[in-house]
């Protein structure tokens, strides 16, 4: 009966979050979890110790026996549950992939944190994770899963992220079969989902990797800077002046913190609720300097409760990157259609297309 009760209660409250724009104060929404379901049956526990045993790395690849499954896992060097795998022969479904977005969606809402969910966090682990992406050398993105290790793990634009990860880490621990990448990212398409956003186009096969495959510090995006500053981070990972506004639109989710990035407060009113809400801000509010000893951020004149960063207002100083804005700010649905082709498109950056083991999959809802 409760868990039947979640669903509903999500969709109310994300409509509701859409019609209190002129209030003040930031929305979070409220519904009842179900308790969890046992998912660790004889054979996860069989992988979780192959999982200990190899380092937790995990091979997919389409249609190989075993020896050739073992040779691949070699040439890659990966071990551990890809011998498992082979072994026991396992292969995950969809329907193992949905126990675990229902697992991270079960978990998702928490008292004491952020506006009471841990879902804008989430999407900022999977983000973060993908957005290391080099077009030019290949290297970076979510297939690693790099930020395991230092010092990745602590550059300055990953401040805050432990949380994400521990997190997900208990999940991890119910679910030992899963790499880190693909449980990031599918974590990042179930806050997403969730908190009313698009249906998010994912599929597995990401591996994990080692600390030689970290990626080096500064290719994330510097909030302090502007409009040729965002034209270089994203163009090196392949987008283009509309998937940059596109995905900037996850602003609409969460809020910066003093002792993370330096910066602070909410973009919205409805920080836990994906709309477009971000878009029509920035070009309905009037934005001022805030007067403080923090960096450089703006507020709203109106009530003082929202704030900008540098690289948000550029969206509506370059006439290229406006012209999105509004296109955006006026129509939340293409908004969701192309923020979801997108996002889908950044959780994949780095996998080599022979890893993937399936077409890119829609996960139901809770």
């Amino acid at each position: 009966m409760i868990s039947a009760l979640r669903a509903p209660l999500r969709r109310t409250a994300v409509q509701a979050s859409r019609s209190l724009r002129a209030s003040a104060q930031p929305v979070a929404r409220q519904y009842s979890t179900a308790p969890a379901a046992k998912s660790n049956t004889g054979l996860w526990i069989g992988l979780g110790a192959a999982v200990a045993a190899g380092g937790g790395y995990y091979l997919y690849a389409k249609d190989l026996t075993p020896a050739e499954a073992g040779k691949e896992a070699a040439t890659a060097g990966k071990t551990g549950v890809a011998i498992a795998k082979s072994a026991a022969g396992f292969k995950p479904s969809k329907e193992d992939y949905q126990k675990v977005y229902n697992r991270i969606a079960e978990i998702m809402e928490v008292d004491g944190y952020d506006d009471n969910s841990y879902g804008p966090v989430l999407v900022r682990l999977a983000w973060h994770s993908s957005g290391t992406y080099d077009k030019e050398t290949k290297t970076g993105g979510s297939n690693y899963a790099t930020m395991r290790f230092a010092p990745e793990s602590l550059h300055a634009a990953n401040n805050g992220l432990n949380v994400a990860r521990a997190v997900m880490e208990k999940v991890k621990q119910e679910f030992p079969w899963i790499t880190y990448g693909d449980l990031w990212t599918l974590a990042g398409v179930t806050a997403i989902q969730e908190m009313g956003g698009p249906k998010i186009p994912w599929r597995p096969g990401r591996i994990d990797g080692f600390e030689k495959d970290v990626t080096p510090d500064g290719r994330l995006p510097d909030a302090t800077q502007a409009q040729d500053h965002l034209r270089h981070i994203f163009y090196r990972m392949g987008f283009d002046d509309q998937e940059i506004v596109a995905l900037s639109g996850a602003h609409a989710l969460g809020r910066c913190h003093p002792d993370r990035s330096g910066f602070e407060g909410p973009w919205t009113f409805s920080p836990t609720s994906v709309t477009n809400e971000y878009f029509k801000l920035l070009l309905d509010e009037k934005w001022v300097w805030r007067k403080w000893n923090g960096p450089k951020q703006y507020q709203d004149k109106k009530t003082g409760t929202l704030m900008m960063l540098p690289t948000d207002y550029a969206l509506i100083q370059d006439k290229k990157f406006k012209e999105w804005v509004v296109k955006y700010a006026k129509d939340e649905e293409l908004f969701f259609k192309d923020f979801s082709k997108v996002i889908a498109k950044l959780f994949e950056l780095g996998v080599p297309e022979k890893q993937w083991a399936t077409e890119p999959w829609i996960m139901d809802s809770t």
